[in-house]
């Protein structure tokens, strides 16, 4: 096989070729799957999207030999915003990516009103922010924009349901079918809806 790239790659695993462990396993993770994508987009030069790392203090390091050191004790030193940002057909691009197990919501406990004050302040700007749900039990991942977010997390905060059940997400939300070099293909959705 033939990746963007140049490189060939195939391998074999318990006598399945890779490509065919990509579609039975759905790429293990959805950051994975994401991580995967957006290497896909950058090396088309289709967008520049990048996971942002969790900013941490180191407290405590041992070093039980020379060559090796062995982290005992970190804190976050703040309140991470979300997931992945970028840019993409000159537009600010931002979003929060979420896998549960759960089979009939996804818990507005996964996110934080750090977070949601983030996405408020992204869309002021005139950036794209959303939300790529995955539900675990389905194999189904959803994009959300996040001004749907929004009225469940306003609701939840004065006392509503803390839960946004799966079929409004199914109904309201844009399914994203599993591919094998986009894995997540939201730049699609993107384009469907901004575009």
């Amino acid at each position: 096989m033939n990746y963007p790239n140049g490189a060939k790659k195939v391998l074999v695993k318990q006598g399945m070729t890779e490509t065919a462990d990509a579609f039975s396993n759905r790429g293990m993770t959805l950051e994975e799957d994401i991580n995967t994508t957006n290497k896909y987009y950058l090396d088309l030069d289709k967008a520049i999207v990048h996971k942002k790392p969790t900013p941490v203090q180191i407290v405590k390091v041992n070093y039980p030999k020379r060559s090796a050191a062995v982290i005992t004790e970190a804190y976050f030193k703040q309140a991470s915003t979300t997931d992945y940002n970028g840019v993409y057909r000159g537009r600010h691009i931002d979003f929060e990516a979420k896998e549960t197990k759960n089979k009939t919501l996804f818990p507005l406990a996964n996110i934080h009103d750090h977070q949601i004050k983030h996405m408020e302040s992204v869309i002021k700007h005139g950036g794209i922010c959303f939300l790529i749900i995955r539900f675990a039990a389905y194999n189904e991942t959803f994009f959300m924009p996040a001004e749907k977010l929004f009225s469940y997390w306003n609701d939840k905060q004065k006392g509503g349901k803390k839960s946004i059940p799966y079929n409004v997400i199914k109904e309201s939300g844009y399914s994203i079918p599993f591919q094998y070099q986009a894995r997540i293909d939201y730049l699609a959705i993107i384009d469907k809806l901004y575009f």
